[in-house]
C-alpha cells in the first residue's frame, strides 16, 4: 500500500495535459533558485520556459519509454529490456541509423512511472487517427506498448543528403497515444491535411508526418533557373494522402 503526498495537490505542478495515461505536469515556477539564478529562472517562467514532466498511471497496462527517461515508479510495476533475444541485432542496427537508444524500455503493471523533467514541450498523439506516424529524430519520448515501432528508409538518397532529414527515422503505427518531445511548443505546430496533394517546405521544419506519404527532395521550379530567380533552390516535398506537423520556427 502506498501513498503520494504534494503531487497531485502541488499548487506548483499543474497538470495542463491528459490523453490516456499519460499526464503532462509543468513546474509553475522554479523554485529551487539561488540569488544569483532567481532573475534569470523568473523571466525564463514568464516566457514559458518551464520543466515538464509526463507521468504514466499504468492499470494493468504497458507503457515504452526512451531509455534513461524514468525517474520514479511505485506500485507493482516491472520493467523489461523491450529487447528480446531473436530481435537485438535488429534494434542495434536500428539504433545506429536513427539516433535511437538500442532498448526502449517496456514498463507494466499497476501503479504510477514519472519520467524526468525537460524543458522541451511534451506533444500527445493518438497514433490510430494517423494510421502511422514517422517522427523526426529525438522526439520519441514514450508510447503505448500497443504500438508497433520500425524503421523506414527516405524514399531516394537525395531525401537525405539534401533534404536535412536522416535516410532512416522512427516510424510508429497500430493503436496507442504517442509521446513526443518537440523543441517548439503546440501553438507554434501546424498541420497540413493532404488528400491526394503535396506540400512543400523549405528546410528541416516537418517534425512529423503519415507513413502512407512519400518525402522527396525537387527543386522549388521546374527549371534550374526558376529555381534560381526564386532564391529557394531544393525544397522537402511530401506527397499523396496524410498529414505533415510543422513547426513554423526552426529552433
Amino acid at each position: 500500500m502506498y501513498q503520494i503526498n504534494n503531487l497531485f495537490d502541488n499548487k506548483n505542478m499543474t497538470c495542463i495535459n491528459q490523453l490516456g495515461q499519460y499526464r503532462v505536469f509543468e513546474h509553475q515556477q522554479d523554485l529551487s533558485v539561488t540569488p544569483s539564478s532567481a532573475a534569470t529562472q523568473y523571466f525564463a517562467a514568464k516566457m514559458n520556459v518551464r520543466k515538464r514532466q509526463v507521468l504514466i498511471e499504468l492499470n494493468n497496462t504497458a507503457a515504452k519509454v526512451q531509455a534513461g527517461a524514468m525517474q520514479w515508479m511505485i506500485g507493482n510495476v516491472s520493467m523489461t529490456s523491450g529487447v528480446k533475444a531473436g530481435n537485438f541485432l535488429g534494434k542495434m542496427v536500428s539504433a545506429a541509423v536513427t539516433g535511437e537508444t538500442v532498448a526502449k524500455p517496456e514498463y507494466v503493471g499497476q501503479g504510477y512511472v514519472m519520467l524526468e523533467p525537460t524543458y522541451k514541450h511534451i506533444i500527445m498523439i493518438d497514433v490510430s487517427q494517423w494510421g502511422s506516424i514517422v517522427l523526426q529524430d529525438g522526439l520519441f519520448l514514450a508510447c503505448d506498448s500497443t504500438l508497433q515501432d520500425k524503421v523506414v528508409s527516405r524514399s531516394n538518397l537525395s531525401s537525405a543528403a539534401l533534404g536535412g532529414e536522416g535516410l532512416f527515422n522512427l516510424c510508429l503505427q497500430g493503436q496507442g497515444i504517442a509521446v513526443l518531445e518537440s523543441p517548439v511548443p503546440q501553438q507554434e505546430l501546424i498541420a497540413f491535411n493532404l488528400q491526394d496533394d503535396e506540400v512543400k517546405i523549405d528546410g528541416n521544419m516537418a517534425i512529423a508526418w503519415s507513413g502512407s506519404l512519400s518525402f522527396t527532395v525537387e527543386k522549388s521550379s521546374k527549371s534550374l533557373i526558376g529555381s534560381a530567380v526564386s532564391g529557394e533552390g531544393l525544397v522537402n516535398v511530401y506527397r499523396g494522402t496524410g498529414t505533415v506537423l510543422m513547426a513554423l520556427t526552426d529552433k
